[in-house]
């Protein structure tokens, strides 16, 4: 139709679009909230350590703390999700900083002993988290040319880690000498991001085609082409199947809506249960402090970060199915063969921190190929609610992955050395099944979408996925 041929110039206009400033000034303010954002919620990995023996918490009352946060990402994520889709992706952005920032802030003032509070207050990081994560990387997807999506869309996932190893540094170097409540205050730090966001960050030109205000994209386009107005074309018709705002339309995918949910809920499951009580075992089968445990952490994470470097590249030569593939098989033996070898020493080092490094290229890695995959799936019409899905599945993960070992080690009992070192083995290989989930999933669910064009109006949001891929799944 011509309203759509109209639209498609002026995507393609902006598609063709340089990586210049201002769109790495873009990138570089979302890359910033990300760090500040995981930075709140995995600091909680060490408050929980220091503060478990100090309070007298059970493995119960701290898996509670943990997985409070994923609780409220879930119902952010799919509440954020709607409304980025009916509001835009700015607006939601801007509001998810604020949340996170407030609740991650005043969980300093929390009073000795009160871990109940503690862990409302980690339900406002978790909300806030989602709030911010759903429209942060669907802007990123969205405002970034088709032929360098794949790479940097999946590069801004590093970021992540990043701010999961400022959480491990600050664990290992200057958490006795601040003290639990300044380390925890810092985490008012979001808000800071949520100022410039507003002031230099726009709104996504392939929502605003989407919703028909098609004048408000020309002139986003133009600017960011740093070209006259006149010289972008001027949709004047609405498309049809814009962006609307029921979860109802997700669904009607029921493939893909399974294939984002057994992905990103078992890495999720996996990355969650290993980082989050990861210094607590360390500490308590070394019978060594929360400050050691966190150094060897920071070598672990530094490990994933290496691995997201790897899987943001790896799509752009083999795809993202055949990545997806690679992520979920090598994470299900890695994370195996840590839990069966996990008492086992080498030269005096724990074999079990070893493994850990090498399965965190995979664990973390993986993430990258992950997270932008599931909107460009999905397609522009349904992105935001996507991205909700996609982070609702990791709140999943987040509360399934801490529990999974409180369950198995058993709630009541108190954190002690041999209560970890019994549940080591059985928790890790029930991570192992979740990631063997994700394999079978992008072999048996998952179309490839590396190199194609974001759908726009399409009914079938893998429609542009060629056919001979399309069958093959």
């Amino acid at each position: 139709m011509a309203n759509t041929a109209t639209a498609e110039a002026l995507l393609s206009a902006f598609d063709r679009s340089p990586l210049n400033r201002r769109y790495w000034t873009i990138f570089g303010l979302l890359a910033t909230g990300s760090v500040l954002d995981f930075f709140d919620f995995f600091i909680v990995g060490y408050l929980v350590a220091q503060l478990g023996p100090q309070w007298h918490l059970t493995y119960g009352q701290s898996s509670l703390i943990l997985l409070a946060g994923g609780l409220g990402a879930i119902v952010s994520a799919l509440t954020w999700g709607v409304l980025s889709d009916k509001f835009g992706r700015k607006r939601q952005l801007v509001s998810g900083y604020l949340i996170c920032a407030f609740g991650a802030g005043a969980i300093a003032l929390v009073p000795d002993g009160n871990w109940q509070l503690f862990a409302v207050l980690r339900l406002a990081v978790g909300f806030g988290l989602a709030a911010a994560s759903v429209p942060s990387l669907t802007l990123i997807v969205e405002l970034t040319p088709t032929r360098a999506r794949t790479v940097v869309s999946s590069l801004a996932v590093v970021f992540a880690t990043v701010g999961t190893l400022a959480a491990s540094v600050m664990g290992a170097t200057l958490y006795s000498m601040l003290g639990w409540r300044t380390v925890a205050a810092l985490g008012v730090a979001p808000a800071v991001v949520a100022i410039f966001v507003q002031l230099f960050v726009p709104e996504s030109v392939r929502w605003l085609v989407g919703k028909g205000r098609f004048k408000e994209a020309r002139e986003l386009v133009a600017r960011h082409l740093d070209v006259p107005l006149e010289s972008v074309p001027l949709p004047v018709t609405q498309l049809t199947g814009s962006p609307r705002a029921s979860l109802s339309e997700l669904f009607a995918h029921p493939r893909l809506v399974w294939l984002v949910l057994l992905t990103m809920g078992g890495a999720a499951t996996v990355d969650y249960a290993v980082i989050l009580w990861g210094p607590t075992i360390i500490s308590l089968l070394l019978n060594t402090t929360v400050e050691v445990a966190a150094r060897y952490f920071v070598v672990v994470i530094s490990c994933g970060i290496a691995g997201k470097i790897l899987f943001s590249v790896l799509p752009q030569y083999i795809g993202r199915r055949r990545a997806g593939q690679l992520h979920g098989f090598g994470l299900a033996i890695g994370i195996a063969l840590t839990g069966i070898f996990h008492d086992v020493f080498v030269g005096g080092f724990p074999l079990f921190v070893l493994l850990l490094m090498a399965t965190n290229v995979f664990m973390q890695g993986g993430f990258c190929n992950l997270a932008p995959y599931s909107i460009e799936v999905f397609g522009v019409r349904l992105g935001g609610r996507a991205s909700g899905l996609n982070q609702a599945a990791n709140g999943v993960g987040k509360i399934l992955g801490p529990l999974s070992l409180a369950l198995i080690a058993g709630s009541g009992r108190l954190l002690t050395p041999h209560a970890t070192e019994t549940a080591v083995l059985p928790a890790f290989l029930f991570l192992s099944f979740c990631a063997l989930g994700i394999g079978l999933a992008f072999t048996f669910l998952g179309p490839e979408t590396h190199g194609k064009p974001l759908a726009l109006t399409e009914e079938d949001p893998a429609a542009l996925v060629p056919a001979a891929v399309r069958s093959s799944v």
